[in-house]
């Protein structure tokens, strides 16, 4: 792996603890937003009050979440600028429009409709009001969209030349929009943001079942989280392989690195699934590994036999970190099967009519309820570390993509974006886990500007 210089080190981990938080306060968003508009259209269809009450009861944390959440995102785009101007100067004219088309549909599209979803349903008709929550839905997704664009882009580059000053320059915009990892990418997202709000809202009505087993609103959450869950975590596996398969066409270092493969097996052993090890970049090598032959195989060429290229194959300059890379992959894909297991067993309790009976699947559900936010982290880690030594694939090394500013000016910025994000963080989780803990119940009122009934003080 490539040593850099401890300023751009340093760089580096301030964009991770950066998008770090945002990430969750966007997935969030972009799964709630979904998740109201489901409940506002089964309540205009369905006339019951139970699915209005549940959309009020999930409005308020929305609410708190987007207030959050917008503050943190304006910070990554600001550090562009401040610590990684020689890529803004390189790779801005294929970036840049794309994040201000983000800008341009997404948050017009979100902030315009915002406040009629929010304070709007004893003002406006019911079918304005539900159209203005599919327009904050859709804008969640269109947000995604053109970040996630920009981002595989830098994985995947394609539809551009080089200028002769080195500056990527755009020539077919289709290319570059819908880069070869793109689409893989945007759907194993968007189902990790319904899984992290899914586990969150079927974790919230496990609390309350707990404590009160005949609450309808608990009852409803519990459900509808674990339906999703038992539908989304299946077809999220299933997204991952594919995004699996194409990372190892276009970034095989990356996939190496997490399998944690030094060496290519001897011809017909294929390739094994490392349960555990400990990989050794200093010698090449796994300590205490744990293996179970050709599994890997199965996974990574659906053969049995089917090999990869190993790290050893690749200069030593171009491998990613992996210990990190490994060990984020495997916690990623265990909760991803914790998940699928816990959307498994609610079925079957649901066809035994024990849903709201059985506790140790409550009880599981409110182990669970961060499970979905830690494994797309760790997915995060494993997709942006396991891209190192680069920011633009094998076109533009990280070293050669910083801003020119001292240790110094990055370590107090990384220090203080770092306190001020804990107390905002640490304040905003306060008041999410006391509105959460609020019992749900008949006739919730919708948010009024303030925070305290956007936290469920009324």
């Amino acid at each position: 792996m490539e040593i850099s210089d401890p300023a751009v080190f340093v760089a580096r981990l301030q964009f991770g603890i950066t998008i770090g938080f945002h990430i969750v306060l966007a997935a969030f968003s972009i799964g709630l937003a979904n998740f109201l508009m489901v409940l506002e259209a089964l309540w205009l269809r369905r006339k019951q009050q139970l699915y209005l009450d549940s959309y009020k009861f999930w409005l308020r944390i929305f609410a708190l979440t987007v207030a959050v959440g917008v503050a943190s995102g304006l910070v990554m785009e600001f550090e562009f600028g401040t610590n990684w101007g020689r890529l803004a100067t390189r790779a801005g004219s294929v970036i840049g429009p794309l994040m201000f088309y983000e800008v341009l549909v997404a948050f017009f599209l979100e902030a315009g409709f915002l406040g009629i979803m929010l304070f709007g349903l004893n003002k406006v008709g019911p079918r304005l009001h539900f159209a203005a929550t599919v327009m904050v839905a859709l804008g969640s997704l269109f947000s995604a969209f053109w970040i996630l664009s920009a981002n595989s882009w830098m994985h995947t580059p394609a539809g551009f030349s080089i200028a002769s000053d080195g500056r990527f320059m755009p020539e077919d915009w289709l290319a570059i929009i819908f880069s070869p990892s793109f689409p893989y990418r945007f759907v194993h997202m968007t189902f990790a943001a319904f899984l992290c709000t899914a586990m969150v809202v079927a974790a919230t009505g496990a609390w309350h079942l707990l404590r009160d087993n005949r609450n309808p609103g608990a009852r409803s959450m519990f459900s509808m989280g674990l339906w999703v869950v038992a539908v989304v975590a299946p077809l999220q596996i299933v997204a991952g392989d594919l995004h699996g398969l194409n990372t190892l066409e276009h970034q095989p270092q990356k996939v190496a690195a997490m399998e944690g493969a030094w060496d290519r097996p001897a011809p017909g052993q294929g390739e094994p699934l490392r349960l555990f090890a400990v990989p050794d970049m200093q010698a090449q090598r796994n300590h205490f590994e744990v293996a179970i032959p050709h599994v890997g195989s199965l996974y990574l060429r659906h053969s049995w036999t089917g090999t990869i290229k190993s790290l050893k194959e690749f200069p030593a300059r171009d491998i990613p970190p992996v210990p990190v890379v490994f060990f984020a992959f495997r916690i990623m894909v265990g909760l991803g099967i914790a998940m699928a297991a816990l959307g498994i067993a609610s079925l079957v309790m649901r066809k035994r009519k024990r849903l709201y009976q059985t506790r140790w699947l409550q009880r599981a559900t409110v182990c669970l309820a961060p499970a979905g936010f830690i494994a797309m982290l760790s997915g995060w880690v494993v997709t942006e570390v396991g891209r190192q030594p680069f920011t633009v694939y094998n076109l533009l090394r990280t070293v050669d993509s910083n801003s020119p500013v001292s240790l110094e000016f990055v370590t107090s910025s990384t220090l203080a974006i770092l306190a001020i994000y804990l107390l905002v963080f640490g304040l905003g989780l306060f008041y999410l886990l006391r509105a959460l803990a609020r019992p749900p119940k008949q006739g919730e009122r919708e948010p009024e500007p303030g925070l305290a009934s956007q936290t469920g003080d009324r």
